[in-house]
């Protein structure tokens, strides 16, 4: 299974750790960013599934650095972490493009449960996508052309949705490594060659699963 990834932005430096230590524990694999322009280097590299944001940072407050992704096209879920009590931060952090926001001090737990809620809120439309003559259905891992199911081994679904839940975007082999659990760069080639093999009309010249060279591959809708 695919494990999420969580960015989180804030300038506490003890929060960031207790964070990141309790989300792996959950299986998450998480990325830390102590200010805005840490966060923009992540962002360059990675696709998150959400992005935790603390309102008071250096550089610039996590509000108007939300405003900013939202302008550029980011529609990674956000949450906002407020200060206790102050409802002004929470309506303007949601009038920024944020999703959710919590209140500091906060329960793990209940953030837990808030990241959980948002990540099925973004993929539940996502069940179901099409390309070409196929359907792939994730929440049973699935692939199928019209009536007829194209068998896949767990490691070639896995890879096969990441790259649909981001299609049209190019992700590194390092990245596909790191996020469908495999132990090496080397082993993502291979997956990609028995996916095009079952998939594409001509694996050497492909249609869908492309190679973009020196950054990796992406699929296309």
């Amino acid at each position: 299974m695919t494990a999420h990834h969580v960015l989180i932005v804030d300038d506490d430096t003890r929060l960031r750790q207790l964070l990141h230590a309790y989300l792996s524990k959950n299986d998450f694999t998480v990325s830390e960013a102590g200010k805005p322009s840490e966060a923009d280097a992540l962002l360059q590299l990675f696709i998150f599934d959400v992005i935790i944001m603390d309102v008071m940072m250096p550089e610039q407050d996590g509000i108007s650095y939300t405003a900013h992704l939202r302008q550029k096209g980011l529609q990674t879920p956000i949450l906002i972490l407020t200060a206790k009590g102050d409802s002004q931060d929470r309506i303007t952090g949601l009038e920024s493009g944020a999703d959710d926001y919590l209140p500091k001090p906060f329960e793990p737990k209940e953030l837990l449960l808030r990241i959980n809620n948002l990540i099925k809120r973004q993929t539940t439309a996502k069940t179901q996508i099409a390309f070409g003559p196929y359907v792939y259905y994730s929440d049973i891992a699935q692939l199928k052309k019209q009536d007829q199911v194209i068998p896949l081994t767990t490691a070639e679904s896995d890879l096969l949705n990441f790259l649909l839940q981001h299609a049209n975007t190019t992700l590194s082999r390092e990245e596909l490594a790191t996020m469908t659990h495999q132990d090496n760069i080397r082993t993502i080639d291979v997956q990609i060659t028995r996916l095009r093999k079952k998939i594409e009309s001509d694996a050497k010249k492909p249609i869908f699963i492309q190679t973009v060279r020196g950054k990796g591959y992406r699929i296309i809708l």
